[in-house]
């Protein structure tokens, strides 16, 4: 059921890893002090490091739960690390025969051989690749000590190992290939010397390559695109994505009379970097090239990879053994699960993949979601499905909810329990099977949702039910206690948050989810299944003009969209001060919600609460959630 409530949540969009280690790469140059000692001196929030006792300009690390977050470039710059992006978004730091090898968005890590919990993940920020430095530089071999001016982290120089190569990717050792390609979405290129394969995307829409020596870095896109376009349609749209990320165009150009059509900017971003952009449509496709050289200086130097970029093709031939194929689609499915949890399946070929969540999405509405959750020492299979049951009854109405029957079937080698129900947010019937499984301790709950309107529902369903593996001993040797399910969370409780720098106190329940959770900082949100709410706090723009910017706002839309009602403005007392309510109802692509603003002034702060509940999920349990959240609002001193 977590669909549901991702339904109606904003998701952060998650891009492409743009792993632009190659930006920051420079040699290591040897301490005065120790030629076999390297050291690396920087300080939170500077952009200034010492590298082996010379200035080095670097993107300014941070701080992220408890974690000094720097660029992982640093590693190479210091102490001459390599760094290799392998599948599904690992990398691998390597120096000597110390290996750590990290996940883009994940806490797992595995640092020499042994498997350790991250404070914070890595992540990119502005196209750079920030890594925690404690567990990386320790990992390596480093040794750290902090004093008034920073953190120092000091590391013999290491010799290469050949060990290290058999945990980095392969470089030029598929023997006989001299070309490159994806057979399911219909592209291949050549294979050049020294090419190291990365993988963007779980869904093999994205790939991504690297120089082994960090000369270049490459990125392949494939999406859907149903409307034809021409040489000039594709410049346009790459000059305006340019715009858009701030880039400078330095030189463009269409080529409507090539074998495939495309277009071609070189734009220069905000960090002097240069890039060649490039769009082809074909297939029923935009196929869009991402190619940067951070040694460039003029865009004619770009140049010397016409030879790769020029031998892009849009189609991919099978019969052709020189070609690597990177497409694991076998019969229409990929291999998707989490080894982690000891849980694999097939999903159709083109769905949108989160392994690490094990959440699945398809273009028609479609979505599969796998969920390991510690089991109650009492916890009995058919219990668990009545308080699913009942957790759907609180979330949505009689009328747009629906169960409609449950049956055993055996799953993964154990016998586990489904459930058939429909319901509907207001735009479509979506049909869900719930598939329960209870095995060792912990309970493997399976969600499959598909729109009434798409014919082959229930057959998607068998087949990737059916493919369902899962080796129960694995949780066991990989985790202890779990978290319960959160569909067995009680909706009246509550947990009490405090913020000393906004002067309130405030109930949140617990089945909510937090969206923006820092109290200190200012606006917070959480969203719960068809619902919201969120503080904002302006230290700006005064009470009376966010009152009178609000009126105007809802004056208009009533005017303009028969889609929206404003049903009630009025004075009112909310937290022991004189504040204004608004109240409304707005139908959104078939959606409807009723949403409340109050707006109050405290010591010279304008606070702004804001609630929206769908008519769907308009339940007593939900309502009274959100009613007991609004009246536990309190200022304190």
């Amino acid at each position: 059921m977590k669909h549901i409530q991702r339904k109606m949540m904003r998701k952060l969009g998650v891009g492409a890893v743009a792993l632009s280690l190659l930006l920051t790469a420079l040699p290591a140059v040897a301490a005065d002090q120790d030629k076999n000692l390297l050291e690396l001196r920087l300080q939170s929030g500077s952009n200034t490091a010492i590298v082996n006792g010379q200035n080095a300009n670097i993107t300014k690390p941070y701080s992220k739960s408890g974690a000094l977050m720097v660029p992982a470039g640093v590693f190479k710059k210091a102490f001459n690390s390599k760094i290799r992006l392998a599948e599904d978004n690992v990398v691998k730091i390597t120096s000597g025969t110390n290996v750590v090898s990290l996940t883009i968005g994940s806490r797992t890590a595995w640092v020499r051989g042994h498997k350790v919990t991250l404070p914070a993940p890595p992540e990119m920020s502005s196209g750079i690749l920030m890594v925690p430095l404690r567990q990386v530089a320790e990992g390596l071999g480093g040794k750290m000590e902090k004093n008034g001016a920073g953190i120092i982290v000091r590391m013999k120089a290491q010799e290469e190992a050949g060990t290290v190569a058999e945990d980095t990717p392969n470089i030029d050792n598929d023997e006989g290939k001299t070309q490159i390609g994806n057979s399911y979405y219909d592209w291949s290129m050549n294979y050049p010397t020294g090419l190291v394969i990365g993988q963007g995307g779980g869904d093999e829409s994205i790939s991504t390559f690297m120089d082994e020596n960090s000369a270049y870095y490459m990125e392949v896109h494939t999406a859907s695109q149903p409307v034809p376009l021409n040489a000039d349609d594709l410049l346009q749209q790459l000059v305006q994505a340019a715009k858009e990320t701030g880039e400078t165009v330095v030189d463009r150009k269409s080529f409507p009379k090539a074998k495939v059509p495309y277009a071609r900017v070189i734009t220069k971003d905000g960090d002097g970097v240069l890039w060649e952009n490039r769009q082809y449509y074909d297939n029923g496709r935009l196929y869009v090239i991402y190619f940067s050289d951070a040694k460039a200086t003029n865009y004619k130097d770009l140049a010397q990879y016409a030879g790769l970029l020029n031998s892009f093709k849009t189609s991919f031939n099978a019969q052709d053994k020189s070609i690597k194929d990177l497409s694991t689609v076998v019969g229409g499915t990929r291999v998707a699960g989490n080894p982690d949890y000891g849980v694999s399946f097939k999903i159709p070929a083109g769905w949108k993949m989160d392994d690490q969540r094990m959440q699945y999405e398809s273009n028609d509405g479609s979505s599969f979601h796998m969920k390991v959750t510690s089991a109650p020492a009492d916890g009995k299979l058919e219990n668990w499905g009545q308080q699913l049951q009942k957790w759907l009854s609180d979330s949505f109405v009689s009328t747009a909810y629906e169960a409609q029957k449950t049956y055993p079937l055996k799953v993964a080698g154990v016998q586990g329990l489904v459930q058939e129900y429909r319901y509907n947010f207001g735009d479509e019937w979506v049909k869900q099977y719930n598939v329960l499984i209870q095995q060792n301790g912990y309970r493997y709950l399976a969600e499959y949702a598909v729109p009434e309107k798409v014919s082959k529902g229930n057959d998607q369903f068998n087949a990737i039910i059916s493919s369902l593996q899962i080796d129960f001993q694995t949780v066991a040797n990989n985790f202890g206690q779990l978290e319960e399910d959160d569909y067995l969370a009680d909706k009246t409780k509550t947990i009490k948050k405090t913020s000393k720098a906004y002067e309130y106190t405030v109930n949140i329940p617990r089945y909510w989810t937090a969206v923006s959770d820092q109290f200190e900082l200012g606006d917070i949100e959480y969203q719960f299944t068809g619902g919201s709410f969120s503080i904002k706090i302006d230290n700006d723009q005064s009470f009376e003009l966010t009152v009178s910017q609000l009126k105007d706002f809802y004056d208009k839309q009533a005017k303009n969209y028969k889609n929206l009602k404003v049903e009630e403005v009025k004075d009112v007392t909310f937290a022991g001060v004189p504040a204004v309510s608004f109240t409304f109802h707005r139908v959104e692509e078939g959606i409807g919600y009723t949403g409340r603003q109050i707006v109050l002034e405290h010591n010279g702060k304008t606070y702004t609460v804001t609630t929206t509940l769908n008519d769907a999920n308009n339940t007593a349990a939900q309502s009274n959630a959100l009613d007991s959240t609004l009246n536990s609002f309190h200022f304190v001193k």
